[in-house]
């Protein structure tokens, strides 16, 4: 996964993993050097060893060695300082390209969040997702500059001891690594269990993060319903099921340092005592001794941090599949399909449409609009007349019938053309934290300030911002918290209007404006272009009235269709609905 992540930097990550390996040699040569110094410069042992005699005799011979000690002194200090080199590049190789796998790991994750359906983006939660993009690549990024190169040197460290200690004596090296297999076995099942607390730590992590987000979204119906009492008890329930988990994790490291400690010493104490024993009786030189003693401790801090190690690659190995979970969510194919001239004819028939839960929103739909029509579609909350919307776009595929534009099934068309050519303000008209003339020109980059200002006036929203100290570069906020809901509305106009849609649906997007700003809009968007399809999805009939024709949905269902005279003079639904509006309205 990692390595086509890291493009520009492998030939640096491998560099970085070929100085573990030489940092682990050199740092295995520094006892060896020193256990030759008292067996062979002090004491008067030959040199067995080939590559340590050649490497003695280039300094100079034996006498004059032992006459200037110092000089095996510098050499170990060359040994450590050529480690330290090592060190440096491995640390300063792998750290930056952990650093370019974390960024590509974002990019490509936003990315694909972009793309992903939009359903997808229904059933998760915001915080969720965060969590992901953030700290889960930060743990993926330790695990690649730091987990990753200690296992590796690890096992190189490993690798070079053993064979050194069983060179020198086999009985005594199976004495001196008799309790590593234990210290191992230890760590593997602690790595095994932390595994999946880590996992229960993400999750509980995740779920406080999306309280804490939507709440802080919420934070004006949190205190206008009083409700901040409430969402405390909330936020502190999963915030007491994170510190739980936490608390479970933390003693399950507690049992492995204890008792990872307890065997660390017992080995120690084998192999001095044995050691000390083998030395007196001259099975062992006291140089020998002391590279087992040396080694010893340089494996058992290894091995003994092996736990450590596994436990961070517990919780990468859970980021690693968290993130992979969203990698492999499957792409919405936007760029396929046909790219027909679309005029605005929009066909519906016998449409029926459902939700991934079964249940029916949408049954047996049948309607055509024709181009440059306006139709409002009314009906009780949760009628479908916002799924209509969504299907136009193609949000949702529908599962059965068919919807045509301009005789061509909607599934046929690209999605990204058939977007082009279909503008939606939504009911909630989310705005960025940018200046007002961004908002209003995310639908048409480089767009010239006069069409700006043009479709602002459309939206009757033009002399509202003019009156704002800096106008159109004011700054709306998170969300566009700095504006009433009614000057989002007409923002969210403006910025659907700058573009020239063939279809414009507008659902419920005027419902925070007054009655006259509402007719001025309506007015100025049919003098704009008479060949614009508008569908207006309202509640409010007065909206709804003076539309070529009204679309009466309940449970689903078409249960009324046509003009206001006609569906009044039919006394149905519609009827019962304008008189209660009717009535309301006068007192």
């Amino acid at each position: 996964m990692f390595f086509k992540f890291m493009k520009g930097y492998r030939i640096k990550y491998i560099f970085a993993s070929i100085s573990i390996i030489l940092s682990s040699l050199l740092s295995v040569l520094i006892p060896i050097i020193i256990k030759t110094s008292i067996d062979s410069i002090i004491g008067n042992k030959a040199i067995e060893e080939k590559y340590i005699l050649y490497l003695f005799n280039s300094l100079g011979d034996r006498n004059y060695l032992r006459q200037n000690i110092y000089i095996v002194a510098l050499l170990i200090v060359l040994v450590t300082a050529l480690n330290g080199l090592f060190m440096y590049i491995k640390g300063k190789w792998a750290n930056e390209s952990a650093e370019a796998v974390a960024k590509n790991l974002r990019d490509n994750l936003y990315s694909h969040l972009q793309r992903v359906y939009y359903d997808f983006h229904v059933e998760v939660k915001t915080g969720d997702l965060i969590q992901r993009c953030t700290s889960d690549i930060e743990t993926i990024k330790s695990f690649l500059a730091v987990q990753f190169v200690e296992i590796g040197r690890t096992v190189f460290m490993v690798i070079f001891i053993l064979s050194i200690m069983f060179y020198y004596n086999v009985k005594y090296a199976l004495v001196s690594i008799s309790l590593l297999p234990l210290i191992f076995a230890a760590s593997y099942i602690f790595f095994k269990k932390v595994r999946k607390q880590f996992q229960l730590c993400d999750e509980a992590e995740g779920e406080m993060s999306a309280v804490l987000q939507e709440n802080l979204t919420g934070i004006r119906v949190v205190k206008a319903f009083n409700r901040e009492e409430y969402e405390i008890e909330k936020f502190e329930e999963k915030n007491r099921t994170y510190r739980d988990h936490l608390l479970k994790l933390m003693k399950t490291f507690a049992y492995f340092w204890s008792s990872s400690d307890a065997m660390c010493m017992l080995q120690t104490f084998l192999v001095v005592i044995y050691g000390v024993n083998l030395a007196s009786k001259g099975v062992i030189t006291l140089g020998t001794l002391i590279i087992f003693i040396s080694y010893i401790s340089m494996l058992l801090w290894p091995v003994r941090q092996l736990g450590r190690i596994l436990s961070d690659m517990g919780k990468s190995f859970v980021a690693i599949e968290r993130i992979n979970e969203i990698l492999k969510t499957p792409l919405e194919d936007c760029n396929f399909g046909e790219k027909p001239k679309i005029e605005g004819n929009i066909e519906f028939k016998n449409l029926s449409f459902s939700y991934k839960d079964g249940k029916e929103v949408l049954k047996n739909i049948t309607f055509n609009i024709k181009k440059g029509e306006t139709v409002a579609i009314i009906g009780p909350t949760g009628s479908g007349k916002s799924t209509l919307a969504y299907l136009l776009l193609r949000l949702y595929d529908y599962n059965r019938g068919s919807i045509k534009i301009d005789g061509v099934e909607l599934k046929k068309i690209n999605k990204n053309f058939l977007r082009q050519n279909i503008g939606l303000v939504p009911q909630d008209c989310f705005l960025f934290s940018k200046t007002i003339k961004e908002n209003i020109s995310i639908a048409e980059k480089g767009v010239d300030e006069e069409k700006i200002y043009e479709a602002s006036r459309i939206a009757d929203i033009h002399d509202t911002i003019l009156s704002f100290e800096k106008g159109y570069e004011t700054q709306v906020g998170e969300k566009g918290v700095t504006l009433s809901g009614g000057q989002k509305q007409r923002v969210a106009i403006a910025r659907c209007v700058l573009k020239n849609y063939k279809i414009l649906i507008f659902d419920d997007s005027l419902s925070a404006v007054d009655t006259e700003t509402e007719q001025h809009i309506k007015t100025r968007l049919k003098e704009r272009s008479k060949d614009i399809t508008t569908i207006i999805i309202t509640h409010r009939l007065t909206t709804a009235h003076e539309c070529d024709r009204i679309i009466v949905l309940d449970k689903g269902r078409i249960v009324e269709m046509g003009s206001h005279d006609e569906l009044i003079n039919k006394g149905g639904f519609y009827k019962r609905l304008w008189d209660i509006q009717s009535q309301l309205d006068e007192e």
